[in-house]
């Protein structure tokens, strides 16, 4: 009797990727929650104070939904750490702004982002985190670039800024 299973390669990189990017949040989640943040929230309050950016704006950098970036701006509000006003560009626009009390808090979840990444970094051996970023670093700007035409989109992964 023939063997159906399908060979699997030894490298299977979807895995990889995929493995590490889930243990990755999982590590990133945990630590923010411990500051009553989450990685939603620490997008936006970021992203906020880089320049005036529109929730829709917001939402696409963060790759939400307009429901789940509702619910994230309203618990920012409610924590006292953005709040919605009128851009200074287009009173018709409305933009989300982090309050002093929010840049703290960005301040501190940004550290708390960089030791998850770092710690993950600092566990390959010094050559090798320099070529896995550059690895990475070319496969997102090459052929890893854009996301292939599908009738069934798989879901998007986080856009860089």
């Amino acid at each position: 009797m023939t063997s159906m299973a399908a060979t699997q390669a030894t490298n299977d990189l979807s895995y990889l990727l995929d493995h590490t990017s889930h243990v990755l949040r999982t590590q990133m989640s945990a630590r923010l929650a411990e500051i009553g943040m989450t990685p939603r929230m620490h997008c936006v309050l970021v992203h906020s104070l880089e320049e005036e950016r529109t929730q829709a704006q917001l939402a696409e950098i963060g790759d939400m939904d307009k429901t789940t970036m509702v619910v994230t701006v309203d618990a920012l509000e409610e924590a006292g750490l953005a709040e919605r006003r009128p851009s200074s560009h287009d009173r018709r626009a409305r933009i989300i702004a982090a309050t002093e009390k929010g840049a703290q808090v960005a301040v501190e979840s940004q550290k708390i982002v960089d030791s998850v990444h770092n710690d993950a970094i600092s566990s390959l051996p010094k050559a090798d985190q320099k070529a896995l970023l550059h690895a990475l670093n070319l496969l997102v700007e090459g052929h890893l670039s854009t996301p292939a035409e599908s009738p069934r989109p798989a879901r998007r992964a986080r856009q860089s800024k």
